[in-house]
């Protein structure tokens, strides 16, 4: 398993890095392609689970809302997100099935989460040195990630959040947390030049909110009784089980990054 997450992280690692730093297009194509995939899988979910959502609507909603943060206007957000919800609500309409509004409620539930949060891959790619920060991101993310990962593995024993995560531990979520927030100090001068505080800041907060993105993701799965998103990546799952930590932390990097003044 360790194996396969490794080969696959080899090979996947250089493309990604490599449109990130072209950027534009090239980086545009990525996100789609990742939110058609995430959202496959997430749809497929709902399937299994006894849902009917509107999985091609769905799809091109997802697609549209990531393509906004490219051409971005100032009006342009609000008026896409309005039209997916009356849109998606007259096709309901005219749909057979037992549990309409549900399945309406799951499908734009799934527009918002993965066309919204990765929209923010794009903006914050396109912010000056947004290269740069959308590195610290990805690799903060990673590095926490790893650090749990091995903490849990060996010193895990108090259950995190069993209900929807039983393989999760405290022990695992500190190692992540302490290794994180160092990466935080260490990569914050070198990539962006923040101060040291300000990295360890930012990588504690990472730190925070990426066992949410995994946690939230399970909880679906656990709902529609899957244990994997997909099988996408050999040694990950799915597309959606690759992303999910990355889902709630580049917004928050595109926050901070915005707020000090990165725009």
């Amino acid at each position: 398993m360790l194996r396969e997450r490794f080969i696959s992280a080899l090979v996947l690692a250089p493309l990604v890095l490599g449109l990130a730093y072209l950027g534009g297009l090239w980086f545009l194509g990525l996100m789609l392609l990742v939110g058609f995939l995430a959202g496959w899988e997430y749809f497929s979910l709902l399937v299994q689970g006894g849902s009917a959502p509107l999985r091609w609507p769905g799809l091109i909603g997802i697609l549209a809302v990531i393509g906004e943060a490219y051409w971005a206007q100032a009006w342009s957000l609000r008026l896409l997100l309005t039209a997916l919800i009356v849109l998606s609500l007259v096709i309901a309409l005219f749909r057979s099935g037992q549990t309409p509004v549900t399945d309406w409620a799951w499908s734009l539930a799934g527009v918002i989460y993965f066309g919204l949060l990765l929209n923010h891959f794009v903006a914050l790619r396109n912010l000056p040195a947004g290269l740069q920060w959308l590195l610290l991101g990805l690799l903060l993310t990673w590095i926490t990630d790893t650090g749990a990962y091995f903490s849990g593995r060996g010193l895990g024993k108090h259950k995190l959040w069993p209900r929807h995560s039983p393989k999760k531990t405290w022990e695992g979520a500190i190692g992540g947390w302490l290794v994180g927030t160092a990466a935080g100090a260490l990569l914050g001068p070198w990539l962006v030049g923040q101060s040291p505080w300000a990295g360890a800041a930012l990588g504690g907060l990472v730190c925070l909110v990426a066992p949410f993105g995994d946690l939230a993701e399970s909880m679906v799965k656990r709902q529609m009784g899957a244990k994997d998103s997909g099988h996408l990546i050999p040694g990950h799952g799915g597309m959606w089980d690759r992303i999910d930590s990355l889902l709630f932390v580049i917004p928050v990097v595109y926050y901070w990054a915005f707020l000090i003044g990165a725009r």
